[in-house]
C-alpha cells in the first residue's frame, strides 16, 4: 500500500457510519477502498446490531479479515461510544462493572481484527441524573480498563467529547493524569473548537499524547450531521497548528451517512458507485484543507 496520499504522508480512514448502514462491513471496507482511504473506522455502539460484534464468531471476524486482506486494508480503529449507555461514571455499580466487561470484549475484538487504537467516549455519565462522584467513580474505573488495555497491548485514547466534562485538551490531559496514565488522546477537531479558547496552544500542549484526530465539521450546539463547509471549523488553521507541531498521526473523517442517498429502486452497483463518490468528496475537501495549510506556510 502506498502511503503517499497526502503532502504530510498522513494515513486516512473514514469512519464506517459514513457509509450507509445497509452495506455489510465487508461491502464498507470495498468502498472505503475504492474511495482512496487507507483504513476504516469501526463503530461499536449502543444499537443492538453494533454491539452484537462484541460477540462476533469466529467465522464473521474471520470474513472480515479476508475481506481486509483480498483489499490490502485495515480497520485502525475502533470508536467504541456503547459505554454513553454504560458509562465509566455511573452511580450504580453493576453499570460500571458492565463498562468493564464491555471493554475486555472490545479489546479481544480489536486484537482478532488487528485494531491498533480503540477510541473511548470520554463520559462521566451520558443519559444517568447528575451526580457528585461521577467523576471519582469514573477515574476509578479508567484506572482497571488501563490495566485491562496493558494486557491486551491495544492502544486506547480519549476523544475530545461535545461537553465541557471532556471538551479540551487540557481537561483530558487532567483526566489522563488523575487516572495515571496508560491512556492517550485522539481529539475531535470540531468538538475542539467549540470548548478551546487556544486550539493552537491545545494541540501543542498535547502533541505527545495524541494518536489520532478526528475531521469533523460543526456549529456551536451542532456536533454532527454537518456536511462539511457547513460549519464554522477553520480547517486550515488547525492543519497548520498540528503541521507547526509536527504532529503525525492518523486522521479519521467523521460523518453519517443520508439516507436519501441510498436508492432503493435501483442495484447494488449503483448504489456502491453513490456511496464512493461521497465520501471521496470529502476526503477530496480534507486533502484541500491540507493543501491550504501548507501553501499558507510558504
Amino acid at each position: 500500500m502506498s502511503l503517499k496520499n497526502t503532502e504530510a504522508n498522513f494515513f486516512v480512514g473514514i469512519y464506517e457510519k459514513a457509509i450507509d448502514k445497509r452495506f455489510s462491513f465487508v461491502d464498507k471496507i470495498k468502498i472505503a477502498k475504492k474511495a482512496g482511504f487507507n483504513f476504516i473506522e469501526m463503530s461499536v455502539d449502543e444499537t443492538d446490531e453494533f454491539a452484537a460484534r462484541l460477540d462476533f464468531s469466529n467465522k464473521e471476524i474471520s470474513e472480515i479479515r479476508t475481506a481486509l486482506f483480498e483489499n490490502d486494508f485495515y480497520i485502525n480503529s475502533m470508536c467504541l461510544s456503547l459505554h454513553r449507555k454504560f458509562p465509566f461514571g455511573s452511580a450504580d455499580e453493576k453499570v460500571r462493572e458492565k463498562s468493564i466487561e464491555i471493554m475486555e470484549k472490545a479489546l479481544i475484538l480489536a486484537k482478532k481484527l488487528g485494531i491498533s487504537i480503540i477510541q473511548l467516549a470520554a463520559y462521566d455519565i451520558y443519559y444517568e441524573k447528575e451526580h457528585q462522584n461521577s467523576e471519582i467513580f469514573f477515574i476509578k474505573t479508567m484506572k482497571k480498563i488501563v490495566y485491562l488495555a496493558k494486557k491486551y497491548s491495544i492502544t486506547i485514547a480519549f476523544e475530545s467529547m461535545d461537553r465541557k466534562f471532556a471538551g479540551t485538551i487540557s481537561r483530558l490531559l487532567y483526566l489522563q493524569k488523575s487516572i495515571g496514565g496508560g491512556v492517550f488522546l485522539y481529539p475531535d477537531l470540531g468538538n475542539l473548537t467549540r470548548f478551546s479558547n487556544d486550539l493552537e496552544a491545545e494541540i501543542k500542549l498535547g502533541k505527545s499524547e495524541i494518536v489520532a484526530f478526528h475531521f469533523k465539521d460543526t456549529l456551536p450546539n451542532t456536533f454532527k450531521n454537518l456536511d462539511f463547509g457547513q460549519g464554522d471549523v477553520n480547517f486550515v488553521n488547525v492543519f497548520k497548528y498540528i503541521l507547526n507541531a509536527k504532529i503525525n498521526v492518523p486522521f479519521v473523517i467523521e460523518m453519517w451517512h443520508k439516507p436519501e442517498n441510498f436508492d432503493q429502486k435501483t442495484n447494488f452497483s449503483h448504489n456502491f458507485a453513490i456511496q464512493v463518490n461521497i465520501i471521496k468528496n470529502a476526503r477530496d475537501f480534507f486533502e484541500q484543507q491540507l493543501r491550504l495549510a501548507h501553501e499558507s506556510q510558504g
